[in-house]
Parts: C-alpha cells; structure tokens; sequence
C-alpha cells in the first residue's frame, strides 16, 4: 500500500494527484514519473552560517536546500530524497562533536537529526565519513532513519566481491509502490548501491590500516548489480561519492562516475565527492558526459554541489515492461539555494526548513561557543602586517601545518623520503581590502574562527614532485609582486599594485633572496617577460646551493596545484598527492595536536642587499607595533598615505 503523507514518505499526495513535472510527455496508465532528489557534500552544514567568519551565510546549509526538496514533494506524485556522502565532517560543527562533545553509545549526531527530520530516505557513505575513526563512524550511523549503503568497504575480503564482508550493507532494495499516470498503484523494487573513493587507505590510513579494505569501484558494481537484479531490482541508481573523472575505466580510480554509469543494469547515478555541479558548463566538453541531455556514461546523471548549494534533481519516466520498469527519458537539474549578483553579493532562493533547523539547534549553540574559544595557542603572534617584505608568522603557520599533514600521507607511498617543502602565500595583505585588512592574532589562544584569518578560502591540499630547477622558478614567479628597483634609488615603490598578494608563495624548506634590481622574469599573468633574469639569489637547501636536478615534495592547495596562478611546477602535471581536507581544516587539526604552535618567522628569505637603495612599503597602520620585531629586514616609519596605509621605508 502507498505510504502515508509524512517525513519518511515515497509517495507525496493521494493517489492520482496529477504533479507538475517538467516532463512534455504526460506519464500514461502504464508510466509513472519518479523524481530523484539528491544532496551531497553536506559536510555537516546544517545551518546557513559560516562558523569559521561567524557569520550567516546564504550559500551554505541544508535548512535552505530543505526548502527546494519539500516544494518538489509537494508538486510530485512519486519522489525518493537520497544523500551521496560526506555529511559527518567538513566543518566545525563535526570537529566540535567529533573531538570535544564525543559520540557515547545512544548518543545522536546533529547531522542525521537533520537528516531523519527531512525524511532522507537512503544514503552512502562518503571519504570523509572516516576522517574520526570507524568507531565514531558507526555509533553516529546508529541514530538514522534511513539506511546507508556502500559496497566497496570491507571488513574482510572474500573471493569476489559478492563474497566480502562489507563494513556496511553494500546496498538495499526497497519495496515501494509508486502511482502511475492513471492515478493506480504498482509495486517496484528500487536498489540502491554505494561507493566511496579507494583512496580512503591512504587519506584516513591511521584509522583504517588492519581494519578495513577497499575494493574498486567499477569492479564492485559489476560484482553486485547483477546480484541486485536477480533479487528482483526493477530500478538500480548509483550513490557515487566519485567524481565524473575520466571515460576510461582503470583500477583503483577515484573519482570513476563515467565508467560506473556504464555498466550494465545501472539505471541512473548520483555523483558528487568534486564539490561540483552537474549539469553545467563546467563538463561541456568532457568525454563521455553530455550536459545537454544530463548523462554521465550514458544514463541519467546528477551532483548537487557541496554544503547544501544545491539539490540535484533527476526526473525520471519510467514504463512498465511486463513485470519490471524501464527508464524511458529523464531531465536533469541542479537546483541552486542562491544566486550571485554582479556586485559579488548573493540573494538567497530559498527558505529555511523549520524542523531541520530545530534538529540541530542545541548542538549549533555549542558549536559557536566552540569557534569562539581556544582550540590552541600560540606564543608568537600572528600577523600579516609585514607578510610580503618578509618571512611571515601567519604564512609560517600555514607552511607548518601543510608539512606536518603531507609528511605523514607520504609514508608508505613512492615520495617516501623525498624531502618537503611548503608553499603558502599571504591572502589578508591590505591592497584593496583597505588598511585594516590583515590577519591580527595575539599571543596566547587561537580560536577557530581565528583559523579563516589565515587561511581565507576553502582549498583543499595537494602535493606535488618537482625539481630544483622548479623550486627556483617557481620563486621567481612569486617575486613578481615587486617592482624593479635601481641600484641608489631612494624611496622607490616597492610592489607592483597590479601583482595578488595570494600569488606571493613564500617557499619554507629552503633559503633565498631576491634581488629587486633584476627585473620580473614573469609578468602579472604568469607569462615570461624576461627570460634570461634571475631574481632568486643564493638558494639554498640543507645549508648547501639548491641542487637544480633534486626532486621535491612541495605541499601545496589545489588552486595552485592545479595551475591557479601560472606557476612553473604547478600546471596540473605535477601532483602525486590530492588530499580530501580543506588548508583551512588542516590547520585546525594541527592546532589541536600541537597544542601550543611556535611559529615564529625564521627569515629564510630576504631581499637581497643593494647599496644606498631605499623603497617604500605601505601596511595597516596597527603594523606599527610589530616593525621592531620583523626579521631580515630593516624596516622604519615613513609617514602615512592619504588611503589609510601607514608607510614604512626598508633599506635595502
């Protein structure tokens, strides 16, 4: 019989309640629309707010993409609302359950109490799901009112997959009854089917090694989905936490969606994992997708974005052919909860969903006494006053924080033993922020929230191999942030105004000078301008000249790993590691572990001494109290702009 109107619900409305579809075709007696609801990503934003700036935010929460999905149950007939993963981590909230509240037998977590008061009715589990061990993992898998599947995690290998004793159930099928365009009622059996990244044995090995193994994606699935059909699956839909990746199949594949849509008995798929938004230009001209007609590998295909941005939409008409179902066509949308001006604001789209907010309340008050308290110290303070004229404590921190989390991926893997170097770059510099835009942490307590200081945007962590011969011009990319300054000019303008101060990577692991009498070897857009120029002097690596044939890990973010910036070694080709975990994330981590961090600025690098030659530096005026105290630079007052900077003279 046709569920009942409430949370858990399949069918939305009385039998033969004509919905309001997109479709042109009407569903006839024997067709039935189904709409496929995704959210993904969530990464336990429940609430519109950005914990980290502590502050609302409309881009962000699932109490928003709430609204979108009960409008759609409201206009359907027929509707299943299903998670793609990565909902138990990704923001303070989580770190503040998972490290400080803790998850005791019976307890619930806040993220499925918004999840079962939505009325979810199935999930996967995604990379992050594992980020605090498989004990929290199940005691907060304990409390939901949905089931969650993934099929490539297992506890103990058999001979097939089939065989595997899998950490959770691999996959359910549910017996529903769905309303055809008639207004009848018909059986169907609907499976669902989950898959995480295999690259879980590296990113969360202290938790999984001795525990857990992973199989393949794509192999699992051809395990399985067979399996699913003799047990009398009408329908089977994918839960993919992959990304869409490549077309080609190949063993071990992260981010493996084409391929998985492809294979045999998989009706349609929900992807996620790339923080991403399917259909959109973004895929127009990937191999084996079509964004025109919303399939990835040949089948029906959606991802909703990440922390609540979206929610991803398939519209499915479905036929009944003799005792099972067929897909017969399908749109597909993502649907955004805001929309960005042309000033950079948002206007939001949607409403907040009342008992997905009341679910979680409790624990989002004790998140924001949390954020606004220590999760560290420091005993230097941490500012970015002086961040681009010399080795910088709020950069410091960031370099630390990047070596200590890349040392510990790198164990076990090939890069094992290759030495690590950290690029991190200034993002609160004043230019067109104005004079009061700088990272200011005193001595003493670190908060959270003190976290987005210094460490602006949500870049997730990569590494990347790369020679000496890299390293040097990778540096003489980043010494374009100042101008050429001749030998005896006095008082000359030190930065090039047009040069991003988050394109100012300071290279920890190795000493350097750069010369500003040689001018730019690249201009503003990362394109040689000078080829034969050498601004980086005397490098050095372990107290001896930079070896130009050495290889290096450098750990880095996925921006500039990926080619954001145009700098030599970082084009894409380069990365051997792409880490899950935000920069921003990473630091907190390294906060709680450290306890008290000591990143004081060493000055591995400094300009290059030239003889009677002075430039002027312009910072916030609150710098003043932090002049004496910089490193490998002689800095002085030198009045006052009439923008509000406070100037400062270095001697060269």
């Amino acid at each position: 019989m046709p569920l009942s109107m409430n949370r858990r619900h399949f069918l939305v409305g009385t039998a033969g309640l004509v919905a309001m579809h997109p479709f042109s075709v009407s569903a006839a007696g024997n067709q039935a629309h189904l709409r496929l609801m995704e959210t993904t990503d969530l990464h336990v934003h429940v609430f519109p707010y950005d914990y980290y700036a502590d502050k609302p935010r409309d881009t962000v929460g699932l109490s928003r993409t709430a609204s979108l999905i009960q409008g759609v149950r409201a206009e359907s007939t027929n509707s299943l609302l299903l998670d793609n993963g990565d909902f138990l981590q990704g923001n303070p909230m989580g770190d503040y359950i998972a490290y400080e509240r803790g998850m005791k037998e019976g307890d619930s977590h806040p993220i499925i109490n918004a999840m079962n008061a939505l009325g979810f009715d199935a999930s996967t589990l995604g990379n992050h799901e594992f980020n605090y061990g498989i004990s929290f993992l199940m005691k907060s898998l304990a409390g939901a009112e949905f089931p969650v599947v993934s099929a490539n995690v297992v506890k103990k290998m058999g001979a097939s997959a089939t065989e595997d004793t899998t950490l959770i159930k691999p996959y359910v099928i549910m017996e529903r009854e769905i309303t055809d365009g008639s207004g009848a009622t018909h059986p169907i059996k609907i499976g669902l089917i989950g898959f995480v990244p295999p690259q879980i044995m590296n990113w969360d090995r202290k938790h999984l090694e001795g525990n857990v193994q992973t199989r393949d994606i794509v192999a699992t699935a051809k395990a399985y989905v067979p399996q699913m059909k003799e047990e009398g699956a009408d329908l089977i839909i994918a839960l993919c936490h992959s990304g869409i990746g490549g077309a080609n199949a190949e063993d071990g594949m992260e981010n493996a969606a084409i391929p998985l849509a492809a294979v045999e008995g998989i009706d349609a798929i929900l992807t996620g994992h790339s923080h991403l938004v399917f259909p959109s230009s973004k895929y127009t001209d990937i191999s084996g997708v079509d964004t025109e007609a919303g399939t990835i590998g040949g089948k029906p295909g959606v991802m909703g974005g990440f922390w609540g941005s979206h929610m991803g939409l398939l519209d499915l008409l479905i036929e009944r052919d003799g005792n099972s179902w067929r897909v017969l066509s399908h749109t597909a949308e993502a649907r955004p909860i805001s929309k960005r001006n042309e000033d950079r604001s948002y206007t939001a789209l949607a409403e907040d969903y009342a008992p997905v907010l009341a679910a979680a309340t409790k624990e989002h008050e004790e998140t924001l006494k949390y954020v606004r308290t220590a999760v560290g110290k420091t005993d230097a303070p941490l500012h970015s006053y002086f961040a681009l004229v010399a080795d910088d404590p709020s950069v410091q921190i960031v370099s630390n924080a990047q070596v200590w989390y890349i040392k510990e991926q790198m164990v076990g893997t090939d890069y094992e033993g290759l030495p690590i170097l950290s690029a991190a770059a200034p993002f609160k510099a004043g230019g067109r922020g104005g004079p009061e835009y700088y990272t200011d942490v005193p001595v003493g307590d670190v908060a959270i929230k003190n976290v987005a200081d210094l460490y602006l945007y949500p870049n997730t962590i990569r590494a990347v191999k790369v020679t000496g011969q890299q390293v040097k011009d990778w540096l003489e990319r980043s010494a374009g942030m100042f101008n050429q300054v001749k030998v005896g000019a006095q008082d000359a303008p030190l930065l090039n105004p047009s040069f991003p101060s988050y394109n100012f990577d300071v290279m920890d692991g190795v000493s350097y000078q750069i010369d500003l009498s040689q001018p730019s070897r690249f201009d503003k857009d990362g394109a040689v301008a000078s080829a034969n120029s050498s601004r980086i002097t005397n490098l050095m690596f372990d107290g001896a000249p930079l070896d130009m044939d050495k290889e290096f890990i450098v750990a880095t973010n996925n921006y500039r790993a990926s080619g954001g910036g145009s700098f030599p070694g970082a084009k894409g080709d380069t990365v051997v590691f792409e880490g899950p975990d935000t920069n921003r994330d990473i630091i907190v981590r390294y906060l709680i572990d450290q306890g008290t961090v000591s990143p004081k600025a060493d000055a591995n690098w400094s300009f290059a001494p030239l003889a009677d030659t002075t430039v002027i530096f312009e910072t916030g005026p609150a710098g003043a109290g932090y002049a004496e105290s910089v490193e490998g630079v002689s800095i002085e007052p030198a009045g006052a702009s009439d923008t509000g900077f406070a100037k400062f003279r270095i001697k060269l």
